[in-house]
């Protein structure tokens, strides 16, 4: 008795359930005229879990013979009472011969289930001609003079006086800017003489000057080591006129050996004898020093250097403020070009639309 009574409840529980499901179709109007569009609506009401699929057209495919679908779009879901949910899908159709259309019932799967709706029904009307009175018709009209609008043209008016009054700024400032005498400024390749080559050249010169044997052996080891360390400065790149003698081979200790600064040191102690502790030298003493000098010259140079030199001239602030302002000026008169050239490509275009 319990097993009948569950199979009543279980199939009456799927017949309530089934009952629920509903397809309708339904047209937005029963009559057109050929040519005109009509609107379909198939509804499908279901469980909001079910599987809805409506049924798919291509473009121009007929629906029935007379009538094509012309596109289909899906509606928003719209949620009903117990879980329900009814979907749309809303068909664009069309005819092209007047006659009375059938057509027939649209299926809707729900669930892998077929539901179908009910047939509809659609008039296609045509217009009646008089072709026996023709005068009634008329031909083509000719080309009309339309009433001048000042709104039509004013947005053109108003941008092409825009337009002259740039062009006015700009040719303003081209004045300006071609008054005022440039500033040119060139730069110079020099030739420079490498720092052993000055050196050389110096020394050459203390030995013109006969200040080896001269007796101001102090005047003679000043020029003689300020040549040197100038050499070195440029040489090595650090400050050897503001260092001491022990400093500077402190220095030079780092990339020179001790056998190649030997002579060099000495040199620098006979020069700070002479200089601060009043030591008289020989003139073959001299000019051993001065061999010396060039040895250290000739053993350290570096001949691989670019000989050549990149003169940029310095200009006065007054000279940097001209130049800003010249370079304000041509960006201004560059963009007012610019601008000029859009709007004047805007205006004809416009009344070319205007004019056509």
């Amino acid at each position: 008795m319990k097993r009948i009574v569950f199979l009543i409840t279980l199939i009456a529980s799927v017949l309530r359930s089934s009952a629920q499901v509903q397809v309708e179709a339904s047209i937005d109007s029963i009559q057109i005229f050929v040519g005109e569009q009509v609107h379909v609506t198939l509804s499908a009401t279901a469980k909001e879990q079910a599987k809805v699929e409506f049924p798919q057209f291509k473009p121009t495919e007929y629906i029935t013979p007379g009538v094509e679908v012309l596109g289909a779009k899906e509606l928003e879901a719209k949620e009903q009472d117990n879980g329900f949910v009814t979907r749309q899908m809303v068909y664009t159709m069309t005819s092209f011969d007047d006659t009375l259309y059938y057509i027939p019932p649209m299926k809707v799967k729900i669930d892998g289930k077929p539901y179908e709706s009910k047939s509809l029904a659609l008039k296609v009307l045509t217009i009646e001609v008089d072709t026996t009175n023709v005068d009634q018709f008329f031909g083509p009209k000719d080309v009309q003079d339309n009433p001048f609008q000042w709104s039509d043209w004013s947005l053109s008016f108003w941008l092409s006086v825009l337009m002259l009054v740039l062009l006015a700024a700009a040719y303003y400032f081209y004045l300006r800017l071609r008054d005022n005498k440039p500033i040119i400024t060139h730069i110079r390749v020099v030739k420079r003489l490498l720092p052993h080559q000055k050196a050389l050249q110096q020394i050459e010169q203390i030995k013109a000057d006969k200040m080896v044997a001269s007796e101001n052996s102090k005047e003679y080891y000043t020029k003689l080591t300020d040549t040197i360390r100038k050499y070195i400065e440029e040489r090595y790149g650090f400050s050897a006129m503001e260092m001491t003698s022990s400093e500077i081979i402190d220095h030079l200790m780092a990339t020179q050996d001790e056998s190649a600064l030997s002579e060099l040191r000495h040199l620098f102690l006979t020069a700070d004898l002479v200089k601060f502790a009043k030591y008289s030298t020989l003139i073959n003493e001299n000019d051993a020093n001065l061999v010396n000098a060039i040895d250290f010259i000739n053993q350290t140079k570096l001949e691989n250097e670019p000989q050549e030199e990149t003169v940029k001239p310095q200009l006065s602030e007054e000279d940097q403020r001209s130049q800003k302002a010249r370079r304000v000026l041509k960006s201004v008169i560059t963009a007012i070009a610019v601008v000029c050239v859009a709007l004047f490509g805007y205006v004809v275009y416009t009344l070319y639309l205007l004019l056509n």
